[in-house]
């Protein structure tokens, strides 16, 4: 199958991720091939030369061209209508090698102060070693966004919904500044995925997803990718190509597996977090619940019109402190106490001392992780199991 540019054009989102990227060998398998090889045999030191070049198409060396790997990419770029996607080793490499690749000394980045907390601490960390400064803003007042602004920025970060207290940004006004002030809106999709929301049709100019969480499924492999204009994806594989934090031909494999049951997934995910925000809501230990489902939300109407569904992540706050979290979280049975999301299996969490715990008290306080917040992240099991097993916790 030939992925033209009118297959993908008139092609509905469920035959894409079942069919996009898919190139059979000369051998006809009807699975997608896993190419197991390091690197590529030519017919001459022509060939090898004019492949190392660029100026003829081909596999080179597994560390940039695997033809499994590029499967998977052309597949993310058909579901994101996106002119190309660059796979990396995991979400965090998919951040950092979009902005190695886009930003320099002195540039600055313009960010949500509600994001996951290792892309804090790659900003403020790593990225700053290196020249480059970070600006965080409440994610939801564009005045803050405005304000924020320099000469120097050249990227904008977003997640829509954020990790963890599910904070919705107006994309479409949010890209329209950012191209005012001549710089890039990134967004992180991992949350929703093109299954729920596209990003790219409200302005967005590059999106990063960890394929570990909901491309996967199953939390069997770590995996990241980019999405974006073919010029700026052409500087993010220069970059992998040169250091290298490549994902791996098996780790695709299982990714392409896990795209095509994408939209059911994530459509059952969603209907069990709502389902569970609602029960919640109505629990009398709990202070409050953030889930952008809910009516209540004050990103409910904007999620309603950027996304399909809500997704499957809600957090809420517990009556109590720090222990009475961690006594919650300890008498549940079912909920698997992990930090990572997107499995079929429900997770239950503490991000004040797990994912956010490398951030600063201050840092935490600003992003609205306090010591009584929990973090689900529904799966697939039977919701009143679910209920029945917070309800343990909240005895």
């Amino acid at each position: 199958m030939t992925d033209s540019d009118d297959f993908l054009e008139h092609t509905g989102l469920d035959t894409l991720a079942v069919r996009a990227g898919c190139h059979r060998s000369p051998e006809g398998e009807h699975s997608e091939a896993l190419f197991l090889t390091s690197s590529y045999v030519f017919d001459s030191a022509r060939e090898a030369a004019a492949r190392f070049a660029g100026d003829t198409p081909g596999n080179v060396y597994s560390r940039y061209t695997n033809p499994t790997v590029r499967a998977f990419e052309e597949r993310i770029a058909a579901l994101e209508k996106a002119e190309s996607a660059v796979a990396t080793a995991s979400g965090m490499s998919a951040i950092l090698s979009t902005c190695l690749a886009l930003l320099q000394a002195g540039d600055h980045i313009l960010c949500s102060r509600s994001v996951f907390g290792t892309t804090t601490v790659l900003f403020t960390k790593y990225l700053k070693k290196f020249g480059v400064d970070t600006t965080f803003v409440d994610p939801t007042d564009m005045n803050a966004w405005r304000d924020g602004f320099r000469d120097s920025t050249r990227l904008v970060f977003v997640e829509t919904p954020s990790n963890p207290l599910c904070d919705v940004v107006d994309l479409t006004r949010l890209a329209e500044l950012t191209h005012e002030q001549g710089a890039r809106l990134v967004v992180d999709n991992c949350f929703c995925t093109p299954a729920l929301q596209r990003p790219l049709e409200f302005g967005a100019d590059i999106i990063v997803h960890s394929a570990t969480k909901y491309i996967d499924g199953q939390g069997r492999c770590l995996g990241g990718v980019v999405a974006g204009d073919r010029e700026s994806m052409g500087e993010v594989l220069a970059f992998i190509r040169s250091a290298g934090p490549t994902m791996s031909a098996f780790n695709a494999w299982v990714f392409l597996k896990g795209l095509e049951t994408l939209r059911l997934r994530m459509e059952a995910h969603s209907r069990n977090a709502l389902a569970l925000a609602q029960w919640l809501q109505e629990q009398p230990q709990v202070e409050k619940v953030f889930y952008a489902g809910l009516a209540s939300h004050p990103g409910h109407e904007l999620a309603r019109r950027q996304q399909s569904a809500f997704g499957g992540v809600l957090s809420f706050r517990v009556k109590g402190d720090r222990e009475a979290a961690w006594s919650l979280i300890d008498r549940t049975r079912i909920f698997s106490l992990t930090a990572n999301l997107g499995d079929a299996k429900s997770t239950i969490v503490h991000p004040a001392t797990t994912t956010h715990g490398r951030l600063s008290p201050e840092q935490r306080a600003e992003a609205g992780v306090t010591d009584n917040l929990i973090r689900l992240a529904v799966g697939l099991e039977d919701v009143d199991d679910l209920k029945n097993d917070l309800a343990r916790g909240l005895g």
